[in-house]
């Protein structure tokens, strides 16, 4: 009886990885890569969301997002609505990702789903 298992004969490639490297040492520092790791972005629906809508968020507030954003992945939370004084964010704490943006106001006749947590930022 043949084995149903066959080896392989080639072993299969590793896919690339793209290796950032600095000038000065030739290889960037895990505290680089860190940074960037927890570092919010935006996704290109809540960059147009934020120019259309003149929301401004000034970088004290997004610091603060980040940091409430890394304590609400900690908790667990996966998705979650940030409230600050001026504006309603949609963030996916999984990827560091604002996934869209609206004024406070317009918030507040919405009803917003799939979302397992909230931040209050009113400060």
């Amino acid at each position: 009886m043949e084995p149903r298992i066959h080896q392989l004969h080639q072993p299969m490639p590793l896919p690339k990885v793209n290796k950032q490297q600095t000038s000065d040492t030739g290889s960037i520092s895990f505290k680089d890569v860190l940074a960037d790791a927890t570092q919010v972005k935006l996704s290109k629906h809540a960059g147009e969301r934020l120019q259309q809508r003149n929301i401004v968020i000034s970088q004290a507030q997004w610091d603060r997002l980040s940091e409430k954003m890394q304590e609400a992945k900690k908790k667990g939370i996966t998705d979650s609505l940030v409230l600050l004084p001026e504006a309603a964010l949609l963030v996916s704490t999984k990827n560091n990702t604002v996934i869209t943006a609206m004024n406070r106001n317009e918030a507040s006749s919405k009803i917003f789903s799939n979302i397992n947590g909230t931040i209050l930022m009113d400060e």
